[in-house]
This record gives structure tokens, sequence and C-alpha cells, in this order.
């Protein structure tokens, strides 16, 4: 693919501050605008590159008569502005992280995808089976990803889309142990979407997405779905990887909210929220207060880039790619010594 060529977009101003979290002369850039039915889990490798997943929802495909896509990770090289595919079929992948050793972690939802995580050796380029099963049946469908500093992997398991049965008596929030044993850790954060630890390793932020149906945009209009709850939650995480639930940040009924999110190197959470009357990237500090607000459209996913570029986000929203330039360095797990 030709490299697109960048256009800005001023953004709403935050609310004013001494010190705010994006600069009021900021402008959102498009990247990438090639996706074909939605883009996610925005991720930036150690060598600076930008991974995002193109989920292709098959029933997109059947109505326009055309092959079903099975699903691709792009790579976007910010120094040259190209994007190209580094994997397809992706297993329907969605939120995407690099774990200490520079690996890229998937969550593969479902919908012909894997319904699975897996680790790809960036070196080698084989990828593992993280979690596939638990208690022996298969899991929902693996939405976004978060790690902690002692190298354990959580990750969301709703149901949003895909023909196949679903096997677990929840959605829950799962982790993963160096080991490879999976522990269910968070049942009562309804339909949890995004996950997200804290700096501070004491904190697992979870989204709570239900939009009162398991079909994306298989329901027709005049068919709505009664939403569950739509917040930001915040959970108490013990030094062994145990979430106890503590408070509901931001409550978003009755619209929309949040999808994925990070956070800063100050343990500010910066997420993508969805509400159809304010949609964008909201920055929140730790007890829930908003410090800023980028306009985009209906957003998915963001991601801080690294070294030199710390301070930049990347966001998925609609089927595209943008960045902009903050006040804050993304937080990073430390790499491996």
């Amino acid at each position: 693919m030709r490299p697109l060529p960048l256009f800005a977009v001023l953004i709403l101003a935050a609310p004013a501050a001494a010190d705010p979290v994006v600069p009021p002369d900021a402008k959102l850039e498009t990247l990438f605008d090639g996706g074909l039915v939605l883009t996610e889990g925005v991720a930036v490798a150690p060598d600076g590159m930008v991974y995002f997943s193109d989920i292709t929802f098959t029933h997109v495909s059947r109505e326009r008569n055309q092959p079903l896509e099975a699903g691709h990770i792009w790579k976007f090289d910010p120094k040259t502005g190209k994007a190209s595919v580094f994997r397809s079929p992706s297993g329907m992948s969605n939120g995407l992280k690099f774990d200490a050793d520079g690996n890229l972690l998937a969550a593969e939802g479902a919908d012909f995808g894997g319904r699975r995580v897996t680790r790809t050796d960036m070196k080698t380029g084989k990828s593992y089976i993280v979690a596939g099963l638990f208690e022996g049946k298969p899991l929902n469908s693996p939405n976004d990803i978060t790690l902690d500093e002692k190298g354990r992997i959580y990750f969301s398991d709703p149901r949003y889309l895909g023909h196949e049965p679903i096997d677990q008596p929840v959605q829950a929030v799962y982790r993963v142990d160096p080991d490879g044993s999976i522990h269910r850790v968070i049942t009562d954060a309804g339909k949890c979407n995004g996950v997200a630890v804290s700096p501070d390793q004491k904190t697992l932020y979870v989204v709570s997405n239900d939009n009162g149906n398991t079909g994306i945009g298989r329901l027709p209009k005049e068919e709505p779905a009664f939403k569950g709850r739509m917040a930001l939650l915040a959970y108490d995480l013990s030094p062994e990887g145990k979430a106890k639930f503590r408070k509901v940040l931001v409550d978003y009924a009755p619209e929309d909210g949040p999808d994925g999110m990070v956070c800063d190197t100050e343990g500010n959470v910066w997420t993508a929220v969805r509400a159809e009357n304010r949609p964008g990237i909201y920055c929140y500090a730790p007890d829930g207060k908003e410090l800023g607000y980028i306009k985009t459209e209906i957003p998915t996913n963001v991601g801080f880039g690294r070294g030199e570029e710390a301070r930049t986000l990347y966001i998925t929203a609609g089927k595209s790619l943008y960045r902009i330039r903050t006040n804050r360095e993304g937080y990073q797990l430390p790499a491996k010594k």
C-alpha cells in the first residue's frame, strides 16, 4: 500500500490547566485509512514500529458479496509513513500488546477467529498459544490484553460477535501466570472489554461495555438491544495477581462507554470512549477526574510510542490509524535485562 498523505485535524481544546495533558496546538494526524471494517489494538514495538488489528467482520464481507477476509495485523513505519500487512489471517485479533521480551501478544476473537491468546516471537516469526481453553472449554472471544511487571498476562473475554457457541458461563477477566497456568480473576465487571495495569502495579482498570447483544451490526435498527453497564472500573490488584473491585471511576450510562485504554507514567488512564454524543480519547487521573479530551470519530483503542516518541499517542478509530502529540509519556513494561 502506498503511503497516505498526512493531514491534520484540529482537536477540541482540553479543559484549561497549568500543565495540560494535550498541548493546545496539538493536531490529530491520519496515518492509515485502509481498514475493511474496524481498526483496533494499536501497540508500539520496542523498535518503534506500530502494529494494529484490522477486524474484518465476516457479515460485512457477505453483504458485499466478497470473499470473507480473515482478519489482518498491520505494521506501520512512522519513519516512512508506509503500512504493510504483518500477518494474515490474524485469528481475528483485537487487542495487541508487547511483553517485556519484545514479543507480540494478540487477543484473538470469535467470528472464524482463534478464540485464544497468542504470543509471536518477533525474531523467528513463530507463534505460540498462551491461552485457548479454560476448564477444558473454549474461551468466549478474547478482546484486550495487559501485563504486569512480574510477567503475568491479563485478558478480557466477552462476546460481541461470532457464530460460535458461547462456552464459558461468564464474561470474565483471566490471568495467565509465567508457568502457563490460567486463572479467572474477575467475574463481576459485566461485559468486560479494555484492561490496563497501573504503573505502580496496584490497580487493574477494566472497562465494562455491555452493548446488550452478541452480534455487532447484525441486529436491525428497529430491534434495539437493552444495554447494560457502561463504566470504567478500578480493581485493587494484589502482589499475587488477585483483583478485588474498588470503585466505579466513571459511569457513562446511558451513553456508550470506553473500549481500549493505556496508562501514562504518571498513572493517568487514556481511554477510547465510544459515546456518540462526545466520542474521543479521554485522559483521567487515577481518581477518575477528567484531565483532557481529544475529539475523534468513534474510537477503539490507544497506545503510546517509545523512546523519542514516548509522548506520541496512536489511536485506532473507524477504519483508520491516527496519532497526536501529548504532554505525557506513555507507560511501557520495563525490558528484561
